[in-house]
């Protein structure tokens, strides 16, 4: 008997044809959504990792980087960056699991905070991340160039 030729039928072309089109768009959004975000803060001779959240504020953030930037104490509990231009506020989450190591976008001045002690979410903060490893290199004083980058 002599071996048969596979039947596609013109409905089966047309389905394959689709889902081989959109196949390729769907992969990435799933590897995107399973992709851990990763981004580096470097000044003097410190460093610090933060796992990022995904919500876009934290998109924006990604969108200007990498930047070389200022970093300086605030108050007595963080570190700030001042941004080149305000983030989009589409993050915006109320929270209450408030913990060192957190960074946020201030609403207020559009800054980074880089919190090292405790702190209290007032409706004026959006959480970007949090911080992997220790908060020691946070403590080291001073205003100093800062280079923030995705790794």
């Amino acid at each position: 008997m002599p071996p048969q030729k596979p039947f596609l039928s013109r409905r089966g072309f047309l389905a394959s044809a689709a889902a081989s089109t959109l196949t390729p768009a769907l992969i990435p959004a799933r590897a995107r959504a399973q992709q851990v975000m990763r981004m580096r803060v470097q000044f003097d001779d410190q460093e610090v990792i933060y796992r990022l959240t995904d919500n876009p504020t934290t998109r924006d953030l990604i969108s200007m980087l990498p930047v070389a930037l200022t970093i300086q104490d605030f108050s007595t509990n963080e570190k700030i960056v001042h941004l080149p231009r305000r983030l989009d506020e589409g993050g915006f989450e109320s929270f209450s699991d408030e913990a060192p190591g957190d960074l946020c976008y201030f609403l207020g001045w559009g800054n980074l905070a880089l919190f090292h002690d405790d702190y209290t979410f007032r409706n004026d903060l959006i959480r970007l991340g949090r911080l992997e490893g220790p908060v020691t290199p946070l403590l080291h004083k001073g205003e100093y160039p800062v280079r923030i980058e995705m790794i």
